[in-house]
């Protein structure tokens, strides 16, 4: 009798390979947004920004002269890379957190030397063809593309520790590469969550292992609310287009063109704050639910926290990090950060 062996255990493992971890469960996701909705102070997650067009419209507002945090990491990257490759040790395994066109990453494997790429983003379909992208450039970099929601938990499956043992990787000392300032929209309860998992994640692997990580940093509101209210109103038509994308999840009727982009720095709570704005009172209707709003009350779609570098060394260290190094822009707006594990 032959035992069957585990879906995981492969004679040979491709040099690239995928994983599915996450699975989208359609009643879930309407039972979030309901809840959302009906909520005291009507919400909606800022994952749903992203459908197509709304991918689309974020990459046109990393273009816009108001939006700095993408040119502002880019050029720390460019004047700080050797720097920070005298950090990361060579021939670590790479997990790109949120990793999308992959670009970000692929653009340092020149000077940081990853022995092996792990993009890990929501869709492994659409990571494909960016792995494609970067294979052509980067042929015999090992990479796994990792299908998974890590905002709920950053954890590997098996499958992937398999295929890391089977290209003599399990030992190699782990970067989880986190750029983009993405770590704002989590309240800095979830972030600590998250870096916590992180840490987590890099011990995993051997010694040197370390977060990079993009942080937006505390700032004038002058240059703050620009950035998130641009004056082609982009941004508007990014956050209106989430309630078209809501409208096909949920089966609602959100009208977009009644509804206002509203962007604001709360001093307070050190963060950008977007809504949407009720043009006049209306009722939101879906299957199984509904919800009148007023004229000019609010649906909350998105948080950006902003830090100070020593407040986010601080989390770092609360979440197990040790040695803590970053670098900066000349100006100061932007930090990324080197934590050891």
């Amino acid at each position: 009798m032959h035992m069957k062996r585990p879906q995981h255990e492969r004679t040979e493992w491709p040099r690239t390979h995928f994983i599915q971890q996450h699975r989208e469960d359609m009643a879930a996701v309407r039972a979030e947004l309901a809840a959302g909705l009906t909520a005291p102070l009507a919400r909606l997650a800022p994952k749903y920004f992203y459908d197509a067009l709304g991918s689309r419209l974020f990459d046109a507002i990393t273009e816009l002269d108001e939006y700095y945090p993408t040119r502002t990491e880019a050029a720390i990257f460019d004047v700080h890379g050797q720097a920070m490759a005298r950090q990361v040790p060579s021939g670590a395994v790479w997990f790109d957190l949120g990793a999308g066109s992959c670009a970000k990453a692929s653009s340092l494997f020149g000077v940081m030397r990853p022995g092996a790429y792990v993009p890990i983003d929501i869709s492994v379909d659409y990571l494909r063809g960016s792995v494609a992208a970067v294979q052509e450039r980067h042929p015999q970099l090992p990479m796994l593309g990792l299908g998974l929601d890590f905002s709920s938990a950053l954890e590997l499956p098996a499958e992937a520790g398999a295929w890391l043992s089977a290209h003599g990787l399990q030992a190699a000392p782990r970067c989880v590469f986190y750029p983009g300032s993405s770590i704002g929209n989590f309240a800095p309860d979830e972030a600590l969550r998250l870096l916590g998992q992180a840490r987590a994640l890099c011990e995993g692997g051997g010694s040197g292992s370390g977060l990079l990580i993009g942080v937006d940093r505390v700032k004038e509101t002058a240059v703050l609310e620009p950035a998130y209210d641009d004056a082609l109103g982009v941004t508007a038509a990014f956050n209106r287009n989430l309630l078209r994308h809501v409208n096909r999840l949920l089966g609602s009727d959100f009208a977009p063109e009644r509804w206002r982009h509203v962007a604001f720095y709360s001093e307070a709570e050190s963060r950008i704050e977007m809504h949407l704005q009720a043009d006049g009172a209306q009722t939101v209707s879906w299957p199984g639910g509904q919800r009148t709003f007023a004229d000019g009350e609010r649906l909350h779609t998105e948080n950006s926290y902003k830090w100070t570098p020593e407040a986010f060394e601080a989390l770092l260290q609360q979440a197990g990090f040790g040695e803590v190094t970053h670098w900066s822009d000349g100006r100061s707006w932007f930090s990324v950060f080197w934590a050891q594990a």
